[in-house]
């Protein structure tokens, strides 16, 4: 089912990229030609976007028939075929670079997101995305990352209480910053999980001392101040490690027994997957 925000953006995308007619193709291609293309896959990794795909192709044109040759989080290697599509040309051509930028963006951030999940795959270790999406596409690279085999944290500022450091510097400390977010939460009857940033080890005593939260987030910890803060904190509360880790530190890290562990870099240090929509 894709999302309705999802939907929304397609239409914007392809508003933006048709505007008043598709005038390569008008110029030179004949009124009702009908045409076969394939989906071509050049580079290993994970697919993702082609359920996107088929929703793209028929709001342009319901006459456009997609075969499925994979899945969205199947693993591909170059030479495979994604799908092959039919219908009238003028809409397959309208269809090529939206479906394009689609599959291979969200393509390469699923890709990127295996590699992390694999990485930890024998430790309890969740892989977290971030809000460091493109502005707009957060859905869809939200969705990539889920296909990949990560989870997803917080949609936005709406879903979650996370107080980073300055909510905390401008709240006037940890104890302040908590006890505020509690009773707001009790002014407003909502039900969202408390997470709070630790920055050093006296901010985690700090925190364990106030309690009133779900999760605590390790921000730029070392592997060893990881294993200690996990060892103090003792199971009280869910750990999040954040800041800076990557794909070579991704199991040290997990290996200290955190429950997740968030990366930015799924969604904005991302390379896109090599993959072409060619006529046959």
């Amino acid at each position: 089912m894709i999302q309705e925000e999802i939907c929304e953006l397609i239409d914007l995308a392809l508003a933006e990229d048709i505007g008043d007619g598709d005038h390569s193709s008008l110029a030179c291609i004949p009124p009702g030609s009908m045409g076969k293309a394939r989906l071509v896959i050049k580079e290993p990794g994970i697919i993702a976007g082609i359920e996107i795909a088929g929703y793209v192709f028929s709001r342009i044109d319901k006459k456009i028939e997609l075969s499925e040759c994979i899945n969205d989080g199947s693993r591909i290697k170059p030479g495979d075929t994604g799908f092959y599509v039919e219908g009238p040309v003028h809409a397959l051509l309208q269809s090529e670079r939206l479906v394009l930028n689609i599959i291979q963006r969200m393509s390469g951030i699923a890709t990127t997101t295996g590699k992390y999940v694999d990485a930890v795959s024998d430790y309890k270790a969740k892989i977290l995305d971030t809000r460091k999406t493109t502005p707009g596409l957060r859905a869809i690279e939200k969705e990539a990352v889920r296909i990949g085999g990560g989870v997803n944290h917080r949609m936005g500022l709406f879903d979650m209480i996370i107080l980073k450091d300055n909510h905390i510097d401008y709240a006037g400390g940890i104890k302040n910053a908590i006890i505020k977010a509690n009773k707001y939460l009790e002014r407003t009857r909502k039900n969202l999980p408390v997470v709070i940033e630790a920055r050093e080890m006296h901010e985690l005593r700090q925190i364990l001392e106030q309690g009133m939260v779900n999760r605590i987030m390790l921000d730029n910890f070392s592997i060893y101040e990881t294993e200690k803060a996990v060892e103090l904190i003792d199971g009280r509360y869910e750990i999040e490690s954040s800041g800076g880790i990557t794909l070579e530190t991704v199991r040290s890290y997990a290996r200290c027994g955190v429950d997740y562990i968030s990366v930015g870099a799924l969604t904005h240090h991302i390379k896109s997957l090599d993959i072409s929509l060619k006529a046959i």
